[in-house]
């Protein structure tokens, strides 16, 4: 059975809708759960009938959210640093954050080590499609500054979790750049774009406008591109969310179109969630961490830790590696 470590303290609300996340994520799936964190505060939070699948681990202290990420090397009180030991030493599968996303992954990278091969993780996100499962976009901010080998092993290490986690037999990748041809983009992109080449999966450059479109499976760019991408994509699904609620009430035809599309509404509002993914993985570690957002949910809670599992039961990080040797060929 698969055991998944939980930092119960770094969420922004504090550990019930945490625990609340867990205990949801118990009732629909077989594994276990070690709950780190200042078991005074969690333990109450927990009922009775869960306690035979849950563990408890003792963390003095909270690495907050302002605090630098280099901190959590230094602080080995941290629930979060605890929680990382435990995939590090083997007694768990997979680790589970929304606390601080820079700590979560230094300590991931450094305690729980690389992948073979691997010069540097990736975090990696889905967004909606019309068309079915989510695109993979990585790297959404764990490294700015990329070479054109960075940008390779992201599409080998997306390529890998699209087949083993969600189940794409045949995935497209694309390298998100400012025009379709291969002579447009950067110096980095330029150089990745020739690697890349040599797999049969690689389709090319894509531009911003294909991100949503669901023409690719997995989407290529460094950290700093990522991360604004992420950021502005969570901005305008709210403004349109706003905007949306704003003119309903402008006029009884409005309202009334509102009512016979509310079941659209629904499935939009759904699309555009991000406590219907739960996290982002971390790629290209040697084991599975999740970074999830600060401000999760229980709902959030439990889809991250479905994805843990998903990740856990794979041969994800045996096939990212495989697929390193093949293209050294």
């Amino acid at each position: 059975m698969i055991t998944v470590a939980v930092d119960a303290m770094g969420g922004d609300f504090g550990p019930a809708p945490i625990i609340e996340g867990v205990m949801n994520a118990l009732d629909e799936k077989k594994f276990r759960v070690i709950l780190v964190g200042k078991i005074e505060e969690i333990k109450p939070l927990v009922a009775t009938k869960y306690l035979e699948r849950v563990t408890f681990l003792d963390a003095s202290d909270v690495l907050d959210m302002g605090d630098a990420a280099t901190d959590a090397l230094k602080r080995k009180e941290t629930s979060i640093y605890k929680a990382v030991e435990l995939v590090r030493e083997k007694q768990a599968d997979a680790v589970v954050s929304v606390g601080h996303s820079g700590a979560t992954m230094s300590l991931a990278t450094l305690r729980i080590g690389r992948l073979k091969g691997i010069t540097r993780p990736a975090i990696a996100a889905l967004m909606p499609n019309p068309i079915g499962k989510p695109s993979l976009v990585l790297d959404v901010g764990a490294n700015v500054d990329c070479k054109a080998e960075n940008l390779v092993q992201f599409a080998i290490m997306g390529e890998a979790y699209v087949r083993d986690v969600q189940k794409i037999s045949n995935p497209k990748i694309g390298l998100l750049s400012n025009g379709e041809e291969k002579s447009k983009g950067n110096e980095v992109t330029k150089e990745a774009y020739t690697t890349l080449c040599k797999l049969d999966t690689f389709v090319g450059n894509i531009e911003g406008n294909n991100i949503f479109d669901g023409s690719v499976n997995v989407i290529v760019c460094d950290g700093f591109v990522g991360n604004i991408l992420l950021k502005t994509s969570e901005g305008v699904a709210e403004s349109i969310t706003k905007i949306i609620k704003n003119n309903i009430g402008r006029s009884p035809l409005a309202i009334a179109g509102a009512v016979l599309m509310r079941r659209v509404f629904k499935v939009l509002k759904k699309q555009v969630d991000y406590a219907e993914y739960g996290g982002a993985p971390l790629l290209g570690i040697n084991g599975c961490a999740i970074i999830g957002h600060g401000k999760s949910n229980a709902k959030a809670v439990k889809n991250a830790i479905f994805q843990a599992i998903n990740f856990s039961a794979s041969n994800i990080n045996e096939d990212i590696q495989n697929r390193l040797e093949q293209l050294k060929k």
